[in-house]
């Protein structure tokens, strides 16, 4: 089949590997976000397609015979695109989505709807693990009570707005202890971050657990 992968997570690239080994012709489109994404199996396309209409006339104009979301659970929009599109173009749809984190013994979790009403639940004089996207950032300038270590994959094109921060380059790691040594070094009290699921950026919030840490998780 011709199948067109809409990527975003680290599944993404698990499923196109498996999906060309088994001899499929396949696309796996990427937003754009990371400068330098981990190479995928198969064909790869970066940017959006303009909407519903430009999704589905991209499906039909390449013959697409199966679609697959495997965004980031916080990408509602081209989910819903890829919803629409597929029931206006006839081409079926596969999504594959992640389990959002479950709350575990020891965890402090303070969960809220929006980020907004996580900027308002930081305490004064926090120092906050910002582990959000780079769109994100702004939101939170107001706050210069604040001190921010933001995590990013790439280095921001331009200075951040925050009053108070440091940056904190690179992919989280992948074990708690290391995740827990970045935590003590920068002397964090809260985590803020988005119940995004998966196991990728999980050893923050183990990390956390350990050293009792407060997060403020944001749900939608």
């Amino acid at each position: 089949m011709r199948i067109l992968i809409l990527g975003g997570i680290r599944e993404a690239s698990t499923l196109a590997t498996k999906l060309v080994q088994e001899g499929h012709d396949v696309t796996t489109s990427l937003a754009g976000r990371t400068k330098e994404p981990k190479p995928l199996k198969g064909k790869v396309r970066t940017g959006g397609f303009g909407g519903i209409e430009g999704l589905a006339n991209y499906l039909e104009e390449h013959t697409v015979d199966l679609l697959i979301d495997c965004t980031h659970p916080f990408a509602k929009q081209i989910s819903a695109n890829a919803l629409e599109a597929s029931r206006r173009s006839g081409i079926k749809l596969e999504i594959h989505t992640r389990k959002p984190w479950k709350h575990q013994q020891g965890d402090q979790w303070k969960e809220v709807s929006s980020l907004e009403q996580a900027r308002d639940e930081i305490p004064k004089n926090a120092r906050v693990l910002l582990a959000l996207g780079s769109q994100y950032i702004d939101l939170f300038k107001t706050r210069e009570d604040v001190f921010y270590l933001v995590r990013m994959v790439d280095a921001p094109e331009k200075e951040l707005p925050l009053p108070h921060h440091s940056l904190l380059l690179g992919k989280p790691f992948a074990n708690w202890q290391d995740e827990m040594e970045v935590l003590k070094a920068n002397k964090i009290t809260h985590i803020v971050c988005r119940n995004s699921g998966g196991k990728g950026a999980y050893a923050k919030i183990e990390a956390a657990r350990h050293l009792e840490l407060p997060i403020i998780m944001v749900s939608q």
